[in-house]
């Protein structure tokens, strides 16, 4: 596995304060951090390059995170992808699994579950 300092997670999320915590949490445990505030402009960063890992919130407005989702799908390439919602109904879970979702987790999660998931994410 890459050194934590060049691994790259990017925080897809419309809350700030999610964003800001998470982005900490990344930087805490020496993982690259660079956050997002909708799915467009997410998509947008991808013009210059792929995160190596993708933490993702599925209610947001314009884009929702199952619409990144089938975009990431059409240009074909795979990025690990953790599922991070306050929303977590059975349905939503199902639906995220079989779009190819590495891990579904409900906020708020606990940190060292978190970084858990990620470095198992990377891993794979």
């Amino acid at each position: 596995m890459k050194d934590r300092g060049r691994i790259l997670i990017a925080v897809v999320d419309d809350e700030p304060s999610v964003r800001s915590s998470l982005a900490r949490l990344l930087r805490s445990a020496e993982y690259e951090a660079a956050t997002y505030p909708s799915g467009e402009e997410f998509l947008d960063s991808l013009k210059t390059g792929f995160p190596d890992c993708l933490i993702l919130d599925l209610r947001m407005p314009g884009l929702d995170g199952f619409d990144v989702l089938a975009r990431l799908a059409r240009v074909g390439r795979r990025v690990p992808v953790i599922v991070l919602t306050s929303f977590p109904s059975p349905e939503v879970r199902r639906r995220a699994l079989r779009e190819g979702v590495t891990a579904f987790l409900e906020k708020p999660v606990d940190r060292s579950t978190l970084i858990d998931v990620i470095d198992m994410a990377i891993a794979s």
